[in-house]
């Protein structure tokens, strides 16, 4: 006999895919709201609510407050961003940085895609303690994973013994951060290529540059 408190698998799904459906359509009025230049802290919950097609209740049922609907809404526009490198730092590339620029060109290409909201995730994480305390824990994973890799291209000879994997780590993580956050302000005028080129550039650099010659 099935469980009388036991919810269907398929009744689940159903609302998982409800769930999804609605924060997809709450992102994208997000990132609509967001674009013609207002500040996120400016942009009313009711004014959201009504952009993404759902009631006020629904809206609150599903995001206490602003602050968690940035971070959630941060998570699934981040996605694509940090598989993509991560996606690079799981492969070989001590050889050329071809594939560093490449891997920093989908960092880049995520970033244009949701930049006004990224943007504005940058600006709130300063003075918001939950925001602030999210993307700090989303950038040190990134950095936890970089000074893995790092350690273990070390101990194989693959970069020069006096990297310090730690360091190197938060450097190469605070770097990229940065110059996507400056380079993607309205005055910069600077192309993703270019950008993506002076990054991998820089990274491969840093990382191989001085590394031992077979």
């Amino acid at each position: 006999m099935s469980s009388l408190t036991r919810v269907p698998r398929a009744s689940r799904k159903q609302s998982d895919d409800r769930r999804a459906d609605f924060e997809q359509r709450v992102l994208r009025a997000v990132e609509e709201l967001l674009a013609d230049g207002t500040p996120y802290t400016e942009i009313a919950v009711q004014k959201i609510a009504v952009a993404s097609q759902a009631a006020r209740s629904t809206f609150y049922r599903y995001f206490p407050d602003k602050s968690q609907l940035l971070i959630r809404m941060a998570d699934l526009a981040t996605a694509d961003l940090f598989a993509a490198a991560e996606q690079w730092w799981e492969t070989e590339h001590a050889d050329h940085e071809s594939g560093v620029v490449a891997a920093i060109g989908a960092m880049i290409a995520g970033f244009r895609q949701h930049r006004y909201l990224l943007l504005a995730l940058s600006e709130v994480a300063a003075y918001d303690r939950d925001v602030g305390a999210y993307w700090r824990e989303r950038v040190a994973t990134f950095v936890d994973m970089v000074r893995a890799r790092l350690e273990s291209d070390r101990e194989r000879g693959l970069i020069h013994a006096s990297v310090d994997p730690a360091a190197t780590a938060i450097v190469l993580t605070s770097m990229v951060e940065r110059s996507i956050t400056v380079a993607f302000a309205p005055s910069s005028g600077i192309a993703d290529d270019a950008l993506a080129a002076a990054l991998g550039r820089a990274i491969w650099l840093v990382v191989y540059g001085d590394a031992p010659r077979k």
